[in-house]
């Protein structure tokens, strides 16, 4: 409740007050509530607490005066309304709450104008961004960067903090897993042209394909999306693949349904892999994928930033994030290995994945 002066109104409290409540001084109340990471959980809980029964409300413009230190950051994504951007977010502005800072969201939309233009005007209003699978030039991103701190995901630009999630040895374990249940041509349903992933991704199954024998037929989108899965099916059945591997888990829930709409199924007319692992088990029948853990990587990304903001990471450090293959029930063997009784071997068997090279 508000403080009362003796024999007086009610006045507002400040920050004083609280710290005489909770006996601590005031650096320590202005850090529970902006800076909540150098103190203990238990000192935080006190003074928020106490703060809490006071009716205190720490006045945040006045702290980014006086510090220099707005309390926000900025998260900048192609597409908000892809699930792995999505869980992304949610990891991510989770872990800045904790620690007393508002994140600011932007979405370029695959656009790399768009982008640029949200990074110039967010800033003068944020302490630092996460950039998650830019679109833009190193060039443009460097520039940024001289402006405000910079951790990117997915893009591995040398100087600037950095996040990867290695998804290649797991692409390469999909098509050591297909070609396990007998697959011999496969198809890449490719992400945008610009994606760091994408390169990674496409790349890895390449390589893979080749080692083992296999033919790999890249199938270009437009972006990854649901309609995009979709309108690709009909380029998937034209190059003779007898299954696919999508960029992301949207991109393959469009292909079962535009295979569905065909009167086929998945996976007994095709074999299909995905990745993110944000839809996976949603699908029906459940999608084999690639989990790329997206709600860890925001949260890491948050802290490697205030590492940042507090001068404890080198200016050119990486983290990465490892990836799995989670085989559920849309691979299985090709329908013409089935058809001539060729040795089969069931989805989600041990002794179907070949050694991990």
């Amino acid at each position: 409740m508000p403080v009362r002066s003796p024999g007086g109104p009610r006045s507002t409290p400040t920050i004083r007050h609280v710290a005489e409540a909770a006996n601590v001084s005031r650096a320590t109340v202005s850090r529970a509530f902006g800076q909540p990471h150098l103190l203990s959980r238990e000192t935080v809980e006190l003074v928020q607490a106490v703060a809490a029964r006071l009716g205190y409300v720490p006045n945040h413009t006045a702290r980014a005066l006086s510090t220099g230190r707005a309390g926000n950051i900025a998260l900048v994504v192609p597409d908000i309304t892809n699930p792995f951007f999505a869980a992304l977010m949610r990891g991510a502005q989770a872990k800045a709450r904790d620690a007393g800072f508002a994140t600011f969201l932007g979405d370029s939309d695959e656009t790399p104008e768009l982008e640029d233009m949200l990074l110039a005007k967010l800033s003068a209003q944020v302490e630092g961004f996460i950039l998650a699978s830019s679109r833009l030039s190193r060039e443009r991103i460097l520039h940024h960067a001289q402006r405000r701190p910079f951790v990117l995901i997915n893009r591995d630009v040398p100087k600037l903090p950095r996040l990867l999630i290695d998804t290649g040895p797991s692409y390469a374990r999909a098509v050591e897993h297909l070609a396990g249940l007998g697959h011999r041509a496969i198809a890449y349903l490719a992400g945008p042209t610009l994606s760091w992933s994408n390169r990674q991704r496409h790349k890895a199954s390449l390589e893979a394909a080749r080692r083992l024998g296999l033919a790999l037929t890249r199938i270009p989108t437009s972006r990854p999306s649901f309609e995009a899965g979709r309108a690709a099916t009909d380029a998937l059945l034209a190059s003779g693949a007898t299954a696919a591997l999508a960029f992301d888990d949207v991109m393959a829930q469009g292909v079962m349904a535009g295979l569905a709409a065909r009167g086929l199924s998945v996976p007994g007319d095709i074999s299909l892999i995905g990745c993110d692992g944000v839809l996976a088990t949603t699908t029906y029948p459940p999608l084999t994928s690639v989990t790329a853990h997206c709600t860890r990587a925001g949260e890491e990304a948050v802290d490697l930033l205030l590492d940042v903001l507090d001068g404890k990471a080198p200016r050119d450090r990486t983290l990465n994030l490892p990836t799995e293959l989670v085989i559920r029930a849309t691979t299985a063997a090709p329908a013409s290995a089935a058809s001539l009784g060729l040795p089969g071997i069931e989805p989600g068997s041990a002794a179907a994945l070949p050694e991990p090279f």
